[in-house]
């Protein structure tokens, strides 16, 4: 533990919160070179998997696939603590294919923690965090419960569920920001002191079983696929190269791709993707429906004790059994939390009833008749801040320097945490430095369809990435997001220029080839028309070089969806055109009085960045932004 004072000199950036946002924004901070103190109330609980301990999954991997190509660690820490790896939608299209890696609960926060302890410029400081430190109406660092506190250039606010939390069992509520853990209550306080809106979201988790206590012959077995899909390009190429991870060499690879100054064997477990265990399929019964619907009145939801708003994709066992009434079961997954863990996750029963019908509902479920519970599951309510009062980078309108990333933007998982957390952190710096904001785009990330959408649109429920939600999936694949960040990689100067060189390598044997196939013949037939064939594959072609699988995979995509992609990139293109468009910073909407009121109000409220972005306002039309065009002309010539 770091001791606090204010005599410690400024941080660059100071990071509240060691989830899922706030160890991405502190590793990226730090790696980018920033003076970096992370600010935790337990340095134990750091990188923590408060729920489901699994990572990917549809729309989530393109996620973090795309914080891997950008120096990002969640992909990694996934990979290298992973216990078992699938790939969903394998019968659709590589667009909505996702990996989704199944992790050992307790490995993955430890590799986080020592990846943490073994950075550069990171200092991590167990403490409570208070509220924000203004001097002269500006930011000037944060308050601790101590007394103490600590002068910084920016703040990255990333409490997730900490931030007023409230545990729901049955008729039974505590204050907690997780079981058995104290909830921020201070600094929803100061929020509101500097006039950030505050309102309130629900989510919840399942008790948990002891292994030794489950029927697993009454169960369907769900095995891991080989060869396992990986989130990060560091366990491909570790798989690929075949480290024994005990050689100086090795050791020196290791190093330079977990971005660490020493490497313990905590952050190499096991060869990613060895040894996979298997999960579980059960299900719930009649009788088990019977339970619920004559204990609602004792939920915490149904009872009356929670008001707010749940996650509508991931319901709780209650919300199944009355809003799916005719369903005669609904599917629990039984999961395992790590490799010599005693305990596994029931997916699909997530509740707040009372820990004594919880007893009874679980040992409805075949080969759970005699299943001990080792943990009750809960229902949580937490304070969230309107994402609409951020800025494309994260920044706070409210308060400049001060950045926002996680749960505390009215988002649910830990990989759309992990997505808020290294764009505030790689934002912060350039802010601490003086330097032009990184704003990704929704044409060209899945990062900027979650961060539009919240800044634009904002929240009535926890937000969710899918795939659906982006215009330009067929582009934004998970299997090519190396690519497509290879630019903002760039900027942001945090992966290994080997890396960087093999990438620009990849692009220019994409392009040579796929100008070879479309400029080749094999018995009369273009190459390229040939591999469009469903049933034909890269290897399989006449005149097929020997190419790295990164290069045959797009080469291949692209033969079999060209005509697609190409009215893809078209649109892409339109929209990035619409969103190069400036708004001045001094337009004044009120003012404009042949907008209507409804668009006057928007407007002035989201203060969008560009006309691509004012263009997707809910209550914005296609009129509204013709007049603010003309009037930003004439105000221009004025």
């Amino acid at each position: 533990m770091h001791r606090a004072n204010t005599t410690h000199s400024v941080y660059d950036v100071i990071v509240v919160g060691a989830g899922h946002a706030g160890c991405e924004a502190a590793l990226i901070s730090a790696r980018m070179g920033a003076n970096t103190a992370l600010i935790t109330i337990s340095k134990a609980t750091s990188a923590l998997m408060s729920c489901n301990p699994s990572v990917g999954g549809i729309g989530k991997s393109h996620l973090v696939c795309e914080v891997d190509s950008l120096g990002g660690e969640i992909g990694r820490n996934s990979d290298y603590s992973g216990i078992q790896f699938r790939t969903l939608n394998t019968r659709k299209g590589p667009a909505v294919q996702s990996y989704r890696v199944q992790c050992d609960r307790n490995v993955f926060a430890l590799r986080m923690q020592a990846i943490l302890s073994n950075t550069n410029n990171l200092t991590i400081i167990e403490a409570e965090v208070t509220g924000i430190w203004l001097r002269g109406g500006h930011l000037h660092g944060v308050h601790l419960l101590n007394a103490y506190s600590i002068s910084g250039k920016v703040v990255i606010i990333a409490c997730g569920t900490f931030l007023n939390g409230v545990i729901h069992i049955g008729d039974s509520s505590y204050s907690a920001g997780r079981h058995r853990e104290l909830a921020s209550i201070h600094m929803t306080k100061s929020l509101r002191r500097y006039g950030f809106t505050i309102h309130r979201f629900k989510t919840g988790t399942p008790p948990r079983i002891r292994e030794s206590s489950i029927n697993y012959e009454r169960m369907v077995v769900q095995q891991g696929i080989e060869p396992p899909g990986f989130l990060s390009m560091a366990a491909r190429r570790d798989r690929i190269i075949g480290l024994a991870g005990t050689s100086q060499s090795d050791l020196q690879w290791l190093k330079c791709m977990f971005h660490v100054e020493h490497f313990v064997s905590t952050m190499r477990p096991w060869t990613p993707g060895s040894n996979q265990m298997p999960c579980h399929l059960t299900h719930t019964t009649q009788v088990t429906h019977d339970i619920i619907r004559n204990n609602l009145h004792q939920s915490s939801l149904y009872g009356g004790y929670i008001t707010s708003t749940g996650v509508r994709y991931c319901p709780s066992i209650e919300d199944k059994i009355v809003k799916f009434p005719e369903r005669d079961q609904h599917h629990v997954f039984i999961e395992p939390e790590g490799r010599n863990s005693i305990e596994v996750y029931p997916n699909g029963l997530s509740n707040s009833l009372p820990q004594h019908v919880q007893i009874e509902l679980i040992k409805s479920i075949p080969g759970l008749e005699d299943a001990a519970i080792t943990n009750y599951g809960y229902a949580i309510e937490y304070d969230y801040c309107d994402p609409t009062e951020l800025t494309l980078s994260l920044e706070s309108k409210k308060l400049e320097n001060v950045f926002l990333a996680g749960q505390i933007n009215g988002t649910t998982g830990y990989e759309e945490a992990a997505a808020q957390g290294i764009v505030a952190g790689i934002n912060g710096v350039m802010k601490a430095r003086g330097e032009k904001a990184i704003r990704l785009k929704r044409s060209e990330s899945y990062i900027g369809v979650l961060i539009d959408d919240l800044t634009t649109k904002g929240v009535d429920e926890p937000y969710r990435m899918f795939t659906s939600r982006a215009e330009h999936r067929l582009l934004l694949r998970q299997d090519n997001a190396g690519i497509r960040m290879l630019r903002i990689a760039k900027q942001v100067g945090v992966v290994p220029k080997h890396v960087i060189s093999m990438m620009d390598d990849y692009i220019r044997q994409i392009e040579e080839e796929k100008n070879r196939l479309q400029s080749t013949m094999a018995s009369g037939t273009l190459l390229l028309q040939y591999l469009a064939r469903p049933d034909v594959t890269y290897d399989q072609l006449p005149y097929a070089r020997k190419l790295p699988e990164e290069v045959r995979r797009q080469v291949e995509i692209y033969a079999k969806y060209h005509g697609y992609i190409e009215r893809e990139n078209d649109l892409a293109l339109k929209l990035r055109n619409s969103e190069s468009d400036m708004i001045p910073d001094w337009v004044d909407y009120n003012s404009i009085r042949a907008l209507r009121y409804e668009a006057r109000q928007k407007l002035d409220r989201i203060r969008p960045d560009n006309f691509g972005q004012a263009s997707r306002i809910p209550g914005v039309n296609p009129a509204d932004i013709a007049i603010l065009a003309i009037w930003i002309r004439r105000g221009k010539v004025k």
